[in-house]
């Protein structure tokens, strides 16, 4: 396959890796990767976390430094939108007026924040030149207020705080996280965030944000109005699909692909934010847009591209540091009729499972290390397990996945 043309649209985490997963397999042909960005391929999670907070250098965001690509004579196009795909061709359109030829595409173009109407000066988080901004406001301003209380306005809240603001954050349902983690859950992030001074504004929406005397006022429809220096909105992302959909591929929420990555167009995949990938496990297509798919789907995409026959099978997985707080977790909730505790909740030590039928579909870890494999065969096995062993921490977790 020397003469081979493999053609990578997206220049982040995903992209890197499928780039290091064909050569990795033995592919020496040609290798293009595209990316709007002007930076190196990084990787987004320390942005509201580590480099957020001021504990992690630019250079540790990278995945390969810029001798990497030329030694493994990847053409790294930097600063390079694609504009088109012409698949009766086999070509891609760039923003700069050329075009690649490619025998095989991968589509790893990520996602992007959803944006407020009408509320100019508004910060979002997705790109390090967000972060950077940030991170010169946390020593310039006194107070922020956090619009959503997911992922990432948690992330931020904490790492806010933790510069000495004051922080709000307004989030429209009754609890943060509550889609992710469920009535049961999510109040021990909520109640973190309280324990280290968060303003937590729930139930409530914002109508309308101004600017103040010094900096922004926000309306909420409760009544109430609050003044920041700034404004963060941290309310989702959406997956950047416009290339798919303009090109007639299949779109839902995202690229619809197979178990195998591979998109309604058998010379095209798709790995990351973007995929909508059939799952075995979970018997449905799934879209997840934290790190470890963009991390781990690549090498798929790659065998895929290779005509080498491989799936995806692996659990989504999450993890979040905020405050003194470290998690990990594994799995899905949906449809869930239970959850069960093993350990000190109150302490923030303790390990969270979901079960529907007691069967374990998730498992998040908080402040408790090294349980994920047993987490993860306790999810594949589908067996039922006994709700007050699994609760009990005197039961080895091994011991209960081994059946």
């Amino acid at each position: 396959m020397t003469s081979s043309t493999f053609v990578i649209i997206g220049a982040g985490l995903a992209g890197a890796k499928a780039a290091e997963a064909l050569r990795d397999k033995g592919f020496d042909g040609q290798i293009t990767i595209v990316g709007d960005e002007e930076h190196l391929p990084y990787e987004r999670p320390p942005l509201s976390k580590d480099y957020l907070a001021g504990n992690a250098e630019r250079d540790s965001l990278t995945v390969h430094d810029a001798a990497w690509y030329a030694g493994q004579r990847v053409d790294l196009r930097q600063g390079v939108r694609a504009t088109g795909i012409v698949r009766a061709e086999r070509r891609v359109e760039l923003s700069d007026g050329t075009s690649l030829g490619y025998d095989k595409l991968l589509l790893a173009t990520g996602s992007s924040p959803r944006t407020l109407p009408d509320a100019a000066g508004v910060h979002y988080l997705r790109r390090v030149e967000d972060s950077d901004r940030l991170r010169q406001l946390f020593t310039e301003a006194k107070s922020l207020a956090v619009i959503g209380g997911g992922w990432i306005g948690l992330e931020a809240a904490a790492a806010a705080r933790q510069a000495g603001l004051t922080v709000t954050v307004i989030e429209a349902l009754e609890l943060p996280l509550l889609p992710a983690l469920g009535k049961e859950v999510a109040p021990v992030f909520a109640d973190l965030h309280r324990a280290n001074g968060v303003d937590l504004r729930l139930g409530v929406q914002v109508e309308h944000i101004s600017n103040g005397d010094q900096g922004k006022r926000i309306r909420l429809s409760d009544g109430s109005v609050l003044e920041a220096d700034a404004v963060l909105a941290g309310i989702g992302a959406a997956p950047n699909t416009e290339l798919a959909e303009a090109s007639g591929l299949d779109v839902d929420n995202g690229v619809v692909v197979d178990a195998s990555l591979r998109t309604s167009d058998p010379d095209i995949f798709a790995a990351g934010d973007i995929a909508k990938a059939y799952h075995p496990l979970l018997g449905r297509h799934v879209r997840v847009e934290h790190w470890a798919n963009a991390l781990n789907q690549p090498a798929v995409a790659a065998a895929g591209m290779l005509g080498k026959d491989e799936t995806y099978d692996e659990l989504p997985y999450f993890y979040t540091d905020q405050f003194d707080l470290g998690m990990e977790y594994l799995g899905t909730i949906e449809g869930h009729d239970r959850v069960v505790f093993r350990g000190n909740v109150p302490g923030r030590e303790f390990i969270a499972f979901w079960l529907k039928e007691n069967r374990v579909l998730a498992g998040m870890n908080v402040n408790v290390w090294d349980v994920t494999d047993p987490i993860k065969a306790l999810i594949r096995s589908g067996r039922p397990v006994d709700p007050d062993r699994l609760a009990d921490p005197e039961v080895p977790l091994d011991e209960l996945a081994a059946g």
